[in-house]
């Protein structure tokens, strides 16, 4: 779309708008909270039972190796759930992707079982991830 400012023609580039998703689950007993903002390119999510920011990892592909690259932005690095998740939805999507994952470490199956929801999440509305 082509208008005319000051006398001068310009083409105006459509802005991608940023989409938030919720969602909730109970899972083990407890009610988990998902927050999904679609990016340009990529998304961010948040994971977590009350309103906290404890870490904060990003992933992305890289055309020198099969895994994503990622890094921890935010948080104690002797956590490595972010980081590996945001690697895993990173090789699922292909899009760069930021992970808040605020769950205490006190059962393994929580974090699988929250990762199973996030899929299901996907595959029920891909257009919000």
């Amino acid at each position: 779309m082509d208008s005319v400012v000051n006398g001068e023609c310009s083409t105006q580039v459509p802005v991608d708008v940023i989409t938030v998703h919720d969602f909730s689950e109970k899972i083990l007993e407890q009610v988990v909270h998902f927050h999904v903002m679609k990016l340009n390119g990529g998304f961010f999510l948040w994971v977590g039972t009350s309103p906290v920011l404890s870490n904060l990892a990003v992933a992305m592909d890289s055309k020198f190796d099969s895994m994503p690259l990622s890094t921890l932005v935010l948080g104690d690095p002797s956590d490595t759930t972010p980081n590996s998740l945001a690697q895993r939805l990173t090789k699922r999507t292909k899009k760069q992707v930021f992970v808040s994952y605020n769950l205490p470490m006190t059962d393994s199956n929580l974090t699988l079982l929250v990762e199973n929801r996030i899929k299901k999440e996907m595959e029920l509305h891909p257009d919000k991830f």
